[in-house]
């Protein structure tokens, strides 16, 4: 364990195991804040993300300084993290200020110029995420509004909104999920339980082809099974 502590000089071997430390550890913190840290850069998970990669990041390019410190700061400041989290959904105040609301850009057709230079916005990076959304005239536009998660928010005019069958008054058929059951040759045992079968009624739904040559079968709302086989030099569907 001497690559866990500061040294004058570090083998290969030595900067190998202290990256891979390194790596998991960073893995296990990351997975202990949720996804929330890694959906979209809020105000406290860009603190977070600057501070955590700053501390991990020293210990692993200089000799000197050992991992013991860094793990210890970096546990301490996913605790803070995951305190401030739960603080803000028990108060209001600290809510609004780690999350604040949306501000917003449009409002029937016309820029708020006030909340656009709040939000530090330019109006040519406006028009570049209405560009994002399809929106090719800022008049089309009910309502646009900057998310704290950095994205944009945009909702049309009903004039100029897609139909629907609901405004034709059309029937429709039932949502139809489809999932992954199996990949290259291995059943998802966890989807099977889901649905209430097993190995055995899929391999029956498959056949006349063998598990190891499906390279994907996907699974239904309705139970229907749609595999993919693997050939030498090609790939065919079949639809069972």
């Amino acid at each position: 364990m001497d690559f866990f502590r500061g040294q004058d000089s570090l083998t290969v071997i030595e900067w190998i195991m202290r990256s891979i430390v390194g790596f998991v550890f960073l893995i296990i913190a990351a997975k202990m804040m949720g996804q929330r840290s890694i959906s979209g850069l809020r105000f406290l998970d860009f603190i977070i993300a600057l501070t955590l990669g700053n501390i991990i990041a020293h210990p692993l390019s200089d000799e000197h300084l050992g991992l013991k410190g860094s793990i210890i700061s970096t546990f301490s400041i996913v605790f803070l993290y995951i305190t401030a989290i739960w603080l803000s959904l028990k108060i209001p105040l600290l809510k609004q200020f780690f999350d604040p609301p949306a501000i917003t850009l449009v409002l029937d057709g016309k820029i708020d110029y006030r909340n656009l230079s709040k939000a530090k916005l330019s109006i040519q990076f406006l028009y570049a995420e209405l560009r994002k959304s399809n929106v090719e005239d800022i008049a089309k536009v009910a309502f646009a509004a900057w998310e704290p998660g950095g994205t944009l928010s945009v909702f049309l005019n009903t004039a100029y909104q897609p139909i629907t069958p609901t405004d034709l008054k059309l029937s429709t058929q039932p949502f139809n999920l489809t999932k992954p059951i199996i990949t290259d040759g291995h059943m998802e045992h966890a989807l099977l339980n889901e649905i209430g079968k097993d190995g055995v009624w899929l391999e029956t739904e498959i056949q006349p082809h063998e598990l190891n040559n499906v390279l994907l079968a996907t699974v239904d709302s309705k139970l229907t099974v749609q595999v993919h086989i693997v050939r030498k030099t090609k790939l065919e569907e079949n639809h069972l």
